[in-house]
């Protein structure tokens, strides 16, 4: 049933249904049963995943479950002695302590499962970081050898070697002679290649497989001394006890210039024979499937880590997933349910069909093999000292679970009681007829009945009107409640003011009723008063109205009208409302007022009547009281008030200055009329024959001289020419000769030397800037010396370039080229590219040799051209009349390809983009701009120098045929993708 929100006596449906009925105790409180937290019986012991620490759980879960590991472990003496240590607060220094407290934990904890922080912490490994799994297992192994190497007990020293380590040699055979040379290595785990192969043991084939040493890769014999033609293989000489397979999933794409996950399936058997494949078939090397370890997911850079590990004490399979673990039915090992995880894709082929004893996976990135026992499995018992520290956080674990226990019975106690409690002050919620009541928010009282949100003292301040009682719009959102349960709330609650009968506000109603009534009489007055404006008023007996305010006047009144009518809304806001927004609202009514307030179009800005008498229109004494009923704020004018007084002086003051004005425009036109038309202007780039010396003022000021010039009663005269915009603090000037003929023109205006002498007597003068010719001795007539007066500032004009160059580092979405190389020569060109020219250089080579589109905009030409102009501190010298101004912008040739860059981008996802349009990948890349060599790919483009319109260049090398190479080139350009530097590689 919904409650009548119109209806303040309506008390249903605001969320008591959840006290009126039999209530679970369980709603009292939030607490899960601290039970469910407490290990299960002959239950293994879960392990906390701490972000991405999933891949380490799974490794630790699998240790653990090598008794032979756990039981040296256990072994290997503490720091602290025989003893545990007194303090309670105690933390393992050792990554041998660490693992050994672990592994303590996990065998006697009563915990469901445990945090390996302490363990995860020690190592450096980043937790919100996930790591290459393979990788993390081939260090930790290294640094546990390490580690243990330094105790004294060998079956404590030697475990790790024992357990994991085993030999192959690398056989090299001779063609020629047939000798044999043989390296001797060891191992702790065989990666396999499973890219094209079904069955696990196809993939150990082909790691034994005999390699061809020939061509550019033959192999130099000590017997002949000379290179030959050789084979090479892998022999399997000794096996460890743990056989560890790594299933090499992921693997290099050149595509995308990242590794990849194999989603293929691979078959492999429970047992495996592993005397086909040793070099010596003299002993018995029978192993049999202990776990697999298991990635979810298609991509290589995220997804999940679980393990299935064999029990060796019952042969029972388990899948640790974290805090998780599940026993499998009938000692079986299923892996079916990990399979059907992994996103479907058109290409990946279909399950193939396993005999009993076979297994198939997709997702198996490591399988372990143990050697077949005969013997009854190892039985481990956990150190004392140990045992006293698994002790100590057993107690805690006790505490904590009866501390939530005695939480849970408080919690459900004062719930009961809050249960009572309600449904008693529900009940007499209502008020009697007759009895006193008060006023409390809907919105108070559903928060009241929520247990979830604690009620906040009641607060009615937002429901008052502006007399400070209860405002009529707002019964809506009120309920009329008993006094009885109001004392109550107030008392247990706080808040107010307390609304009761005597807070009705009467003046609200009728004010409220004013103005339904003049709403009503709107239309009867409206016409009333168009016709009372068609009577001739006679006398003083009129009144001054603005013509706009006649127009409008039944809309403003309706407005007016329908605005104070919801005053509420403007004023008070929501029930318990932000005041920020009403400050808001309050200040765009005031600004609406203050534009539409009736006959204020006729008011000057002194705040009398304005002179204007075409913006208003005298009215009879009747119209004006009709007005008045609706806007009795309106300022009154009698059709005998005088106009303004300093409106007036003001007025004659400004036909004055107009008169004034336009009389400066005109003789400042007549003086300058060229420069005022833009006709006949001297040009540097091709200096006028008539004039040894030209002036330089701002182009800005000549734009406002212009605007002035064009209205002059509109815009102001311009009196000075403000030349120090373009000198530096000191003085000098920020422009060389070349960059004013050039980029910086369109900052300055040139003068003739007849002009200059009128804008000195017609503007101030705060700085005189001239360029001189100087002819040069002995040389052509055309050659000549230019010298500026103020002389260049270099230290300014280097911090403007600086500054300019900053800006363009600053960029987002601007458009760059790539041209590709081929041969050390552009594509299309014959011409070599010399990489050694600066940009500069380079510009200036392509603006005054080339014919426009024709040469390539990245190399100096060796071809004959003009000479480039020479700058000094003191002055210009140039050795050429300039020619024709040529556009900078670059034009697009073959073999190039347009890109959209920001400056913030870095040279890496360049080199993707890159890719993407030249199909090279990203390793095979070599870029370069202006002569640099481009290859940290970690910095912004920025930051490199790459600006808006650069031209970089791409040369391909050539692609690497061997892709079983393709990782450690992935390690070479991209060492961020692998295991990305955890505290194991500082062991």
């Amino acid at each position: 049933r919904r409650n009548c929100r119109g209806n303040p006596n309506c008390l249903v449906g605001i969320g008591e249904h959840a006290w009126l009925g039999e209530i679970d105790e369980n709603s009292f409180h939030n607490i899960d049963d601290p039970n469910c937290e407490r290990r299960k019986k002959n239950a293994f012991v879960g392990l906390t995943n701490l972000g991405a620490t999933c891949y380490v759980n799974t490794f630790l879960q699998m240790w653990f479950l090598n008794l032979e590991l756990r039981q040296a472990l256990y072994l290997c003496p503490s720091t602290c002695g025989d003893g545990a240590p007194k303090d309670a607060d105690y933390e393992p220094q050792t990554i041998c302590e660490h693992l050994q407290y672990l592994f303590a934990l996990l065998q006697n904890s009563k915990r469901r499962y445990i945090d390996p922080s302490g363990f995860v912490k020690a190592l450096g490994l980043d937790t919100g970081q996930q790591q290459d799994a393979q990788e993390f297992s081939k260090l930790f192994m290294s640094l546990l050898e390490d580690t243990l190497s330094k105790q004294k007990n060998p079956d404590v020293r030697n475990i790790v070697q024992k357990q994991f380590c085993g030999e192959y040699a690398y056989v090299t055979v001779c063609s020629q002679c047939g000798r044999e040379s043989k390296l001797v290595s060891k191992f702790y785990e065989l990666e396999l290649n499973i890219q094209g192969h079904k069955q696990l043991t196809d993939c150990i084939t082909e790691f034994l497989k005999e390699e061809k040493l020939e061509g550019d890769n033959r192999y130099f014999c000590e017997t002949c001394q000379s290179k030959q033609n050789a084979t090479r293989k892998i022999r399997l000489l000794s096996l460890p006890c743990t056989l560890n397979l790594q299933l090499m999933r992921f693997v290099f794409d050149r595509q995308t210039g990242h590794k990849k996950k194999l989603n293929t399936y691979i078959g492999f058997s429970e047992l495996l024979d592993m005397e086909p494949f040793m070099e010596q078939k003299n002993g018995v090397h029978v192993y049999e499937l202990s776990a697999v370890l298991i990635h979810r997911g298609v991509s290589a850079y995220s997804g999940h880590y679980i393990a299935h590990v064999k029990d060796p004490q019952t042969g029972e399979w388990y899948k640790f997933n974290d805090e998780d673990i599940e026993k499998m039915e009938g000692k079986k090992l299923q892996l079916g349910i990990e399979e059907d995880l992994a996103e479907p894709s058109k290409s990946q082929s279909r399950k193939p069909k396993c005999g009993k004893g076979t297994h198939c996976s997709r997702n198996a990135y490591m399988l372990v093999y143990r050697l077949q026992a005969r013997e009854k499995s190892l039985s481990v018992q956990v150190p004392a000292f140990l045992q006293e520290l698994v002790e100590r956080d057993n107690c805690k674990f006790e505490e904590w679970c009866n501390e939530m226990a005695e939480m849970r019975k408080q919690s459900v106690a004062r719930g009961k009681i809050k249960h009572e409690e309600v449904k008693e002050l529900y009940q007499r919620l209502p008020a009697e007829a007759g009895s006193p009541y008060d006023f409390i928010s809907l919105e108070w009282l559903q928060k009241w009945l929520d247990e979830s949100t604690p009620p906040k003292p009641i607060d009615n301040t937002a429901c008052l009107c502006s007399h400070g009682k209860l405002h009529p719009d707002k019964i809506s959102l009120m309920k009329r409640i008993s006094e009885y349960v109001a004392d109550f709330f107030y008392r247990r609650y706080g808040g107010g003011p307390r609304l009761n009968v005597k807070a009705l506000c009467k003046d609200c109603v009728v004010e409220r009723c004013r103005i339904l009534r003049l709403k009503n009489q709107l239309n009867e007055d409206y016409k009333t008063v168009t016709n009372l404006l068609k009577m001739t008023v006679k006398g003083n007996d009129g009144f001054w109205v603005g013509k706009a305010s006649l127009r409008s006047w039944r809309q403003l009144a309706l407005e007016q009208l329908n605005e104070q009518d919801e005053d509420a809304e403007h004023s008070n806001g929501k029930m318990n409302g932000n005041a920020q927004n009403k400050d808001e609202s309050n200040e765009e009514k005031r600004e609406e007022e203050e534009e539409l307030n009736f006959n204020e179009d006729i008011v000057c800005p002194h705040g009398d009547l304005c002179i204007s008498e075409n913006e208003r229109r005298v009215v009879s004494k009747e119209a004006w009281e009709k007005l008045k009923q609706y806007f009795p704020k309106a300022p009154e004018f009698p059709n005998n008030k005088e106009c303004c007084s300093q409106c007036k002086i003001l007025e004659r003051e400004g036909e004055e200055n107009e008169a004034l004005h336009k009389m400066m425009a005109s003789e400042q036109k007549t003086s300058l009329q060229n420069l005022f038309h833009d006709k006949c202007r001297p040009c540097l780039g091709s200096w006028p024959q008539e004039t040894d010396e030209l002036y330089i003022v701002s182009q800005f000021f000549v734009e406002e001289w212009r605007k002035f010039v064009r209205r002059p009663t509109r815009c102001s005269p311009v009196s000075s020419i403000a030349n120090s915009v373009l000198l530096c603090p000191h003085g000098g000037l920020m422009f060389t000769f070349a960059s004013m003929t050039k980029e910086d023109s369109k900052h300055i205006a040139l003068i003739w030397p007849s002009e200059w002498e009128r804008i000195q007597k017609l503007f101030v003068v705060d700085h005189v800037i001239k360029i001189t010719r100087t002819p040069v001795a002995g040389a052509g007539p055309e050659s000549a010396h230019f010298a500026s007066e103020p002389q260049l500032c270099p230290e300014c004009r280097e911090g403007l370039l600086c500054q300019q160059q900053r800006d363009l580092r600053e960029y987002t979405q601007a458009t760059i080229y790539i041209h590709k190389v081929v041969d050390n020569k552009k594509v299309m060109k014959d011409a070599a590219p010399d990489l050694n020219v600066s940009s500069s250089e380079a510009e200036e080579e392509r603006e005054e040799n080339k014919p426009e589109g024709e040469q390539d905009p990245d190399f100096n030409q060796a071809n004959g051209g003009t000479k480039r102009q020479k700058l000094s501190h003191q002055s210009y010298i140039t050795y050429q009349k300039q020619g024709i101004r040529r556009s900078t912008r670059h034009r697009k040739v073959r073999g190039e390809k347009a890109l959209l860059v920001s400056a913030n981008q870095t040279l890496k996802e360049l080199k993707i983009q890159i890719m993407h349009a030249f199909s090279v990948a990203p390793f095979d890349q070599n870029l370069s701009l202006d002569g640099r060599i481009l290859s940290d790919d970690t910095a912004t483009l920025g930051s490199l120098g790459v600006i808006p319109e650069s031209v970089i260049l791409l040369k391909a090398d050539e692609p690497i045929a061997d892709y079983a190479a393709m990782d450690d080139v992935m390690q070479v350009c991209m060492p961020e993708e692998g295991f990305k530097g955890t505290g194991l590689l500082g062991h």
